[in-house]
């Protein structure tokens, strides 16, 4: 990531180390806890159907992107 080289964020999560992985898990399911879900399915239902709960977990995923990791977030049109 320090190297100039473009990554999507899916393909720099698949490459964190497990330990870290689990953290960024935690910070989603924090938001997410509330939720009265049963399946992957309706729990993405549930989110992409709430704008206030889409930007949450975009701040906790920008914020640990740029603070943790320290890349820069590049958003495509």
């Amino acid at each position: 990531m320090t190297s100039g080289e473009f990554k999507s964020v899916p393909q720099i999560i698949m490459e964190l180390p497990p330990a870290e992985q689990q953290k960024l898990f935690n910070e989603a399911t924090a938001i997410i806890r509330h939720l009265d879900w049963t399946d992957a399915m309706q729990l993405t239902a549930l989110v992409m159907g709430s704008e206030a709960l889409q930007q949450q977990l975009l701040a906790m995923l920008v914020n640990y992107v740029t603070k943790e990791l320290r890349a820069e977030v590049q958003y495509g049109d």
